[in-house]
């Protein structure tokens, strides 16, 4: 009895680790699943046949985004297609400022974490990437890099969200 118990022990522990150990073996760019949509601060995600608009947001390894900034008509969904013009692997993710700083933090901790949610794009060198976006929040918001280094070496950039006028 005591060895089954042991077992049962060790297994839910695994089974407990498991999340991690998923978020952190799922190689970067692998087939997105299909967008939930969750409310967050910055919008929600959308049906890829809801873009109006398209926007090119192109990533170097100077640690830069080309646009840096990108104005957003509330309610508006944008299609954003990025392009990694780098030789290593860079990615998108849209947040408010605080959420993207927390999140660099533990990036820096934890290099390997891997995450795939509809409002972030991992892109390897020479490949593209798209998110699709419903901005039905007002604010000022931002994308960035999130790979450790890359966010402290500046590659960010904001998108501001305003009522039609």
């Amino acid at each position: 009895m005591a060895i089954d118990r042991r077992r049962w022990m060790v297994a839910g522990a695994a089974l407990a680790a498991a999340p991690v150990a998923a978020h952190e073996s799922a190689p970067h760019g692998a087939a997105r699943k299909p967008a939930v949509g969750e409310q967050k601060p910055w919008g929600i995600a959308a049906a890829p046949r809801g873009a109006r608009r398209t926007v090119v947001v192109r990533m170097t390894d100077a640690m830069r985004f080309t646009p840096d900034l990108i104005e957003v008509t509330l309610g508006e969904t944008l299609r954003l297609d990025i392009r990694n013009d780098g030789r290593m692997l860079h990615e998108l993710v849209i947040g408010t400022t605080q959420e993207l700083r927390e999140h660099a933090d533990l990036m820096k901790k934890f290099p390997n974490m891997e995450h795939d949610e509809p409002w972030m794009a991992h892109v390897a060198a020479g490949r593209r990437g798209r998110i699709d976006w419903t901005f039905n929040r007002p604010g000022d918001f931002e994308f960035a890099c999130l790979i450790a280094g890359h966010y402290e070496a500046g590659m960010r950039g904001r998108i501001l969200v305003r009522s039609k006028t």
